[in-house]
């Protein structure tokens, strides 16, 4: 990431992941959540939905978990 560029919490929680190529499954399967539960927050704007589940979404959406992964 660049230094600067702030974490857009304007878009919906659709398009953040798709830039990170995430199915609603796979991002379902990484908060341990229901496909179904991603799938009614998947037209909602991140900044719109609730503090406890936001806080989980946004290092996912972010790419911050990329980071752990020793072989890269």
């Amino acid at each position: 990431m660049f230094f600067g560029l702030k974490f857009k919490n304007k878009k919906t929680v659709k398009e953040l992941r798709k830039n990170q190529n995430l199915t609603a499954m796979e991002l379902a399967d990484k908060l341990k959540l229901d496909t179904v539960d991603i799938l009614k927050i998947d037209d909602r704007r991140l900044r719109d939905i609730a503090e406890p589940l936001r806080s989980k979404l946004t290092p996912i959406l972010r790419g911050d978990y990329m980071d752990n992964m020793t072989w890269l």
